[in-house]
C-alpha cells in the first residue's frame, strides 16, 4: 500500500512538473513565447527560444488538481511550434531579426555595434514576435555579459556535480529529480561555497562567468532555478543539453556528450580571451569528453575538476589513465571525493582566495552529509 501511494504520488509530481510551463497562458491557449536566458561577450551575445501555439484549456477542465495537470500536458503533447514566424531583440541599442525553424526554435546572435554599459552584468532583452495574422506579442530575457574584470570562465555540469541525481540509479534519480521539492533536493556539502570562490575569484571581485549545463529537460527549469537560489549557489545560464518535449518530429533526445561537446566549443569560441576551469562527475561521460576538449584548445583549459561518485573500480581506473595522459599539458585533471579538493587546487593556481577556500572547509565541515 505504502509502495502504491508513493508511485501515485510519484505520477502527481512528475504530471504538475511537466505541466508547469503549460500554466503560464492560464487555459487561454494561442501563441506562447518562451525565452531561455542569455549569454554573451562585449562582442556579441545569444538568445534562443520557442514560439508555438497551444490549444485553450476547456471550460470542464478544473483550474488545478490532477486532471488540470493531465490536461495541460495533452496540450504540451500538442502543441505545434510555429516556423517561419519573425522574432526580433533589442538589447541596448542594438536590433537582430531571425525567423523559427520548422519547430518553432529560434537563435538570435546578436552582433553589439552599440557597446552596452560594462558596470553591470545582466541586461535586459527585449523580445518582439510577429506572426502572421496576430497582434505583436511582446516579452523579455536576462542576458549575462561577464565584466572586463573577469578573468575565468567556469562551465560545470549540474547532475551530480552540483546537486546529487544519482544518474546511475535511474529510479532514484527520477524520485529525487521529479518527487523531491527544491529545498529537500541535495546539494553536495561544500557546493555553495566552491562556486562563490570560483564566480568572485582570488580578488573577491572578478565576476566569472558561470554556465552550467545538464543533461535534463527544459521542463526542469524552474525548478533547478529555485534550487539554485536556496542553496546560495551563483545563477548562471542555465544550458540544458537536449530539448526532451514529447515531439513526433524527435521523439529521442540527442546523445548528451555530443550536445555537450557543442556547448562547450561555442562558449570557448565566445570568451576566446578567458582561460577556462571545467567541472564534471565521474559517473558519465565528463572526464573523457574535457579530456577530449583539452586536447582540441592546448593551453586554454586551466583545470578539469571532477567530482568521484559511485565506487567502480574499473571507472577510476578509467579516469586515471586520463589523469596521465594529461600530465604533460598544462591542465591537472583532479578526481575529488568532495569540494575541499577542488577548492584547495584551486587556491593553490590562485582561481580562489583564501577567505574562499575557508568558506569551503566551513561548510562541508558543517554539512558533512548535505
Amino acid at each position: 500500500m505504502h509502495s502504491l501511494r508513493m508511485l501515485w504520488h510519484f505520477i502527481k509530481r512528475l504530471l504538475h512538473l511537466v505541466a508547469s510551463p503549460i500554466r503560464r497562458d492560464r487555459g487561454r491557449g494561442g501563441i506562447v513565447v518562451h525565452p531561455y536566458r542569455g549569454y554573451g561577450s562585449q562582442q556579441e551575445v545569444f538568445v534562443m527560444g520557442r514560439v508555438f501555439r497551444q490549444a485553450p484549456l476547456g471550460r470542464a477542465i478544473p483550474r488545478w488538481g490532477f486532471f488540470r495537470d493531465t490536461a495541460d500536458v495533452a496540450r504540451r503533447i500538442f502543441r505545434r511550434g510555429l516556423a517561419d514566424t519573425r522574432v526580433e531583440v533589442y538589447l541596448g541599442e542594438n536590433l537582430h531579426q531571425v525567423v523559427t525553424d520548422r519547430d518553432g526554435y529560434f537563435e538570435v546572435r546578436v552582433s553589439l555595434e552599440h557597446p552596452l554599459p560594462i558596470d553591470v552584468s545582466w541586461h535586459r532583452a527585449d523580445i518582439w514576435v510577429r506572426a502572421k495574422g496576430e497582434a505583436p506579442i511582446r516579452t523579455q530575457v536576462e542576458v549575462f555579459v561577464p565584466p572586463p574584470e573577469a578573468d575565468l570562465l567556469i562551465i560545470s555540469d549540474i547532475d551530480d556535480t552540483v546537486m546529487f541525481t544519482g544518474v546511475a540509479e535511474k529510479l532514484k534519480m527520477l524520485y529525487r529529480l521529479f518527487v523531491k521539492k527544491p529545498h529537500r533536493r541535495t546539494a553536495f556539502p561544500g557546493v555553495a561555497s566552491l562556486y562563490q570562490a570560483l564566480h568572485r575569484g582570488e580578488s573577491g571581485k572578478a565576476e566569472r562567468p558561470i554556465l552550467y549545463v545538464s543533461r535534463g529537460p527544459w521542463a526542469i527549469y524552474e525548478l533547478l532555478e529555485a534550487f539554485f537560489q536556496l542553496n546560495r549557489i551563483p545563477v548562471g545560464p542555465i544550458l540544458f543539453l537536449r530539448e526532451w518535449g514529447i515531439s513526433w518530429r524527435h521523439p529521442l533526445p540527442r546523445r548528451a556528450e555530443d550536445h555537450k561537446r557543442d556547448l562547450i566549443d561555442r562558449m570557448l569560441a565566445l570568451f576566446d580571451d578567458l582561460p577556462c576551469v571545467l567541472i564534471g562527475d565521474s559517473g558519465q561521460h565528463d572526464p573523457e569528453v574535457y579530456t577530449d576538449i583539452v586536447k582540441a584548445y592546448p593551453h586554454r583549459i586551466a583545470a578539469i575538476y571532477i567530482r568521484q561518485v559511485g565506487s567502480d573500480p574499473q571507472r577510476e581506473a578509467a579516469i586515471h589513465k586520463l589523469q596521465r595522459e594529461l600530465a604533460l599539458t598544462s591542465c591537472d585533471l583532479i578526481l575529488a571525493a568532495d569540494s575541499i579538493k577542488m577548492a584547495e587546487h584551486a587556491y593553490e593556481n590562485g582561481h580562489i582566495s583564501v577567505r574562499g577556500l575557508q568558506s569551503v572547509k566551513r561548510d562541508v565541515a558543517d554539512n558533512p552529509m548535505a
